[in-house]
């Protein structure tokens, strides 16, 4: 019976204590992943090194209770004179459980602590595409997520960054 009792107070403790901050990553995966080289052939044959611009997307969506999807969507572009050389597009995802997070910070947080997570996956999928389509490997630099976060609007946010070929 004492038992009992002290069983039901430390449950009514525990639901008065506010709950801890929690971030877990349920599930990583590409979402889509895309590579075109339009010139083909044609392509490897110029003398011309290519002008690389990379792209971020950001996303996140909520699927259930405590519970989010968010997506990392990278667009990397090689052209010069006009011409594409290639064009890689990933979107990196994952399901993440989140809680004990005060609704006001949630937004901020997700839009940082999500991408932060994808990024080194996405990076690798670019890298990986490239090198398979012929070319040298586009290595993403570091990105700023948590800036990008603060200046972009509820859920979705994009940014260019400087990449590098090597």
């Amino acid at each position: 019976m004492a038992e009992n009792d002290q069983n039901n107070e430390q449950q009514a403790a525990e639901q008065q204590m506010p709950a801890q901050p929690m971030f877990a990553i349920e599930k990583l995966y590409v979402k889509d992943l895309s590579l075109e080289v339009p010139g083909g052939a044609e392509v490897f044959l110029q003398p011309q090194a290519p002008e690389v611009s990379v792209q971020f997307k950001t996303a996140y969506g909520q699927l259930g209770p405590d519970v989010f999807e968010g997506v990392l969507q990278v667009t990397v572009t090689a052209k010069a004179e006009n011409k594409v050389y290639f064009l890689v597009e990933v979107q990196q995802a994952g399901i993440f459980r989140v809680a004990g997070i005060p609704q006001e910070a949630l937004q901020p947080f997700l839009g940082s602590a999500i991408p932060n997570v994808l990024f080194p996956y996405a990076r690798e999928a670019v890298s990986d595409a490239t090198v398979r389509a012929g070319f040298p490997p586009v290595v993403l630099q570091p990105v700023n997520f948590d800036a990008m976060a603060q200046q972009a609007p509820e859920g979705d946010a994009a940014t260019e960054a400087p990449p590098t070929i090597q």
